[in-house]
């Protein structure tokens, strides 16, 4: 937890068209999953999470504030994206959480899925 018992969980998206991706004719479907799951997360856990996603096109300056991100992204390319950091620990990439592994990560804490 943050110090002030909040779990923080980011997810670093690789570029797109809008801070969703939810534009344009065709939507990913793992898009509108991890849209849904977060959204669900936000209702259940209110004031006990905080889950935010960063566009690398649109917010380039959160992902160089996140070392391990950058590190990543340097070895691996975007092709690492989309990377989820909860409470500052990697625990997933190249794929969007799941909603059981968002709640998981909120109540129990960070453990790498990778």
């Amino acid at each position: 937890m943050t110090n002030n018992g909040v779990m923080r969980v980011e997810i670093y998206d690789p570029p797109m068209c809008c801070p969703t991706g939810l534009c344009g004719p065709a939507v990913d479907p793992a898009l509108l999953d991890i849209y849904e799951s977060i959204l669900k997360i936000k209702t259940e856990h209110n004031g006990q999470s905080v889950v935010e996603r960063y566009v690398l096109g649109q917010q380039p300056a959160k992902f160089m504030q996140q070392p391990e991100v950058v590190r990543r992204l340097k070895a691996h390319g975007v092709s690492v994206l989309p990377v989820t950091v909860v409470n500052g620990v990697v625990v997933k990439e190249k794929v969007y959480p799941s909603y059981a592994e968002l709640k998981q990560w909120i109540n129990d804490g960070p453990q790498s899925s990778m």
